[in-house]
C-alpha cells in the first residue's frame, strides 16, 4: 500500500524525530468529542488537529458543510502542529480512516507527498496493548511552504459544466440510501448530482474495518474507467477522501475531489438534483 501503513508501521517509528502522527478523531454532530477523546488518551507524541477548527473553512453560503480551507492559512496551521515540509506524516482517526484521509487529501493538495493514513484506527491501537498516554507534546513549530495542486480539485463550475458530457465519471461516495435520496439525515435535499455512480466508502474497507489490499480495491472499482477523469464527492468533502486515496491504491490517475460535495451542490438554486439507482435505471 502506497499511503496506508499498519499500527505495526507506526509502533516502530513512533520516537523517529521527522514523524510527525496527527491525531484526527472526530464525531459529526459532536464536534467536541474527537478533542475530548485526545485529551483522555492518545498515540504517544501525536498532535490533534480538529475537522472543523482545523481542517475546514467557516462554513458560509457556498463551499458546502465543510469548506474547503484557505491553503495560506491552512499551511500556517499545519506549521503550528509542527509539520514542515520535510515531515513524514501519519493520520489516524476511530471513524475507518474518513477523518484521516481528509487530512491525507489536503495535505497531498498542498504538495505534500511524505503522508500517510495508520490503518484500523486508535481504538485498534488501544486493543493491541500499543502505548498511549495523556501527555501534551510540546510542539516546535515548523515552517510549511504550500505547493497547492490545483489538478487535484474540481469546482462546482466544472461539475455542472460536465453534466451529461463524457468528459469524466462522478462518484458518489455516499451511503446508498442518501445517493437514491430516501433518507437524507445532513443536508438540506435529498439525492444526487445527475449521472454520478454510487460507491460507498466504506466499501474499501473489509469486514474487520481494515483497508482492502490493492488488488480488491481495484475489483471494488472495476466498473470505472482508467482513462477518463473520475470526479468524487460525498455530503461535504470528507467521506469522498477515503475513496480517492482507495483509488490512487488500486491506480487510478485521473482523480479529483469536488471538495463541497452534496451540501455545496445544492446551494446553488437550479442545480439539477436526481434520485432513485441510475445504475438500475440505465440497465447496468
Amino acid at each position: 500500500m502506497k499511503h496506508v501503513v499498519s499500527m505495526k508501521w507506526v509502533l516502530a517509528r513512533l520516537y523517529e524525530p521527522d514523524l510527525v502522527i496527527v491525531d484526527c478523531r472526530f464525531t459529526l454532530g459532536q464536534p467536541e468529542a474527537g478533542r475530548r477523546a485526545y485529551e483522555e488518551s492518545h498515540i504517544p507524541g501525536a498532535v490533534y488537529l480538529d475537522l472543523e477548527r482545523d481542517l475546514s473553512a467557516p462554513v458560509g453560503e457556498h463551499g458546502g458543510r465543510h469548506p474547503l480551507p484557505d491553503a495560506a492559512e491552512l499551511a500556517e496551521r499545519l506549521g503550528r502542529a509542527g509539520i514542515g515540509n520535510d515531515s513524514r506524516v501519519v493520520a489516524y482517526d476511530d471513524q475507518g480512516g474518513a477523518m484521516a484521509s481528509r487530512l491525507w487529501w489536503l495535505l497531498r493538495y498542498l504538495g505534500h507527498e511524505q503522508v500517510f493514513v495508520m490503518d484500523e484506527g486508535f481504538s485498534a491501537w488501544k486493543r493491541e496493548g500499543f502505548p498511549v498516554n495523556a501527555e501534551q507534546k510540546v510542539i516546535v513549530p515548523a515552517s510549511f511552504l504550500a505547493t497547492v495542486q490545483h489538478k487535484m480539485l474540481a469546482e462546482m463550475d466544472d461539475v455542472r459544466e460536465a453534466l451529461g458530457t463524457d468528459r469524466f465519471v462522478l462518484v458518489d461516495s455516499r451511503d446508498p440510501s442518501r445517493y437514491r435520496g430516501e433518507a437524507e439525515t445532513m443536508d438540506k435535499k435529498a439525492g444526487h448530482i445527475p449521472g454520478a455512480r454510487n460507491k460507498f466508502w466504506k466499501g474499501v474497507l473489509d469486514e474487520q474495518g481494515r483497508f482492502k489490499p490493492a488488488d480488491a480495491i481495484a475489483e471494488h472499482f472495476a466498473d470505472l474507467p482508467r482513462d477518463r477523469e473520475i470526479v468524487v464527492y460525498c455530503g461535504s468533502g470528507v467521506t469522498a477522501t477515503p475513496n480517492v486515496l482507495a483509488l490512487s491504491e488500486a491506480g487510478f490517475e485521473k482523480v479529483k475531489l469536488y471538495a463541497g460535495s452534496w451540501s455545496d451542490w445544492i446551494s446553488y438554486e437550479g442545480n439539477p438534483i436526481a434520485t432513485g439507482d441510475e445504475e438500475e435505471q440505465r440497465g447496468v
